[in-house]
């Protein structure tokens, strides 16, 4: 694969909640040099970035970030004010209690909730946090988000103390999925 080609598929990231103006200008004018495909950042940084990146650079706000643990709704109402603010892609954190407890119709309600409050050209991305579940949990998880509506699923926030993305977790993700929405490794990849 051509370098170019790679970065296109690579979202450029700044999540720490400690990020002044200047690691978010950095961030930026890496994302330009390298040609990134967007870059993913939280909702407050975002008119500092829109004001900084070429339209060919997407970019991605974070909802109910890093734990899930936020309603539906309120991961709704984060979603569309991020778009509001020049997001063209969610990265949302799905609601990990539903997932341990394997209430899987929640998580599809949840998702979906999420993507009605967005347009149709929006990603949607829903990171599960895959360090954490069995093969069936991950399998059931990626079900509920193809069926809420999402256009990826994510391993990772990279967050977590059991780690970020990994390559078996990636495989049973595109297995899982097919070609019906995107699989993206994420959390820890450096």
């Amino acid at each position: 694969m051509e370098a170019q080609k790679l970065a296109q598929m690579i979202d450029h990231t700044l999540l720490s909640p400690e990020a002044i103006l200047a690691d978010v200008e950095r961030l930026c004018v890496e994302a330009v040099d390298l040609r990134v495909g967007a870059i993913c950042i939280s909702p407050s940084l975002l008119p500092i970035a829109r004001g900084m990146l070429p339209a060919s650079i997407k970019i991605a706000a974070v909802v109910g970030f890093p734990s899930g643990a936020h309603s539906p709704e309120t991961k709704a109402v984060e979603a569309r004010q991020a778009c509001e603010r020049g997001a063209n892609e969610i990265d949302m954190v799905v609601n990990l209690a539903l997932v341990g407890s394997n209430n899987w119709e929640a998580v599809t309600s949840e998702v979906a909730t999420v993507r009605s409050a967005i347009s149709d050209d929006v990603i949607l991305k829903v990171i599960i946090e895959s360090a954490l579940w069995s093969d069936q949990q991950i399998a059931s998880v990626c079900t509920a988000v193809v069926l809420g509506g999402a256009d990826f699923v994510k391993t990772s926030t990279g967050f977590h103390k059991l780690g970020g993305a990994s390559l078996a977790a990636v495989r049973l993700m595109r297995n899982t999925v097919g070609d019906s929405i995107g699989v993206k490794a994420s959390g820890g990849i450096r």
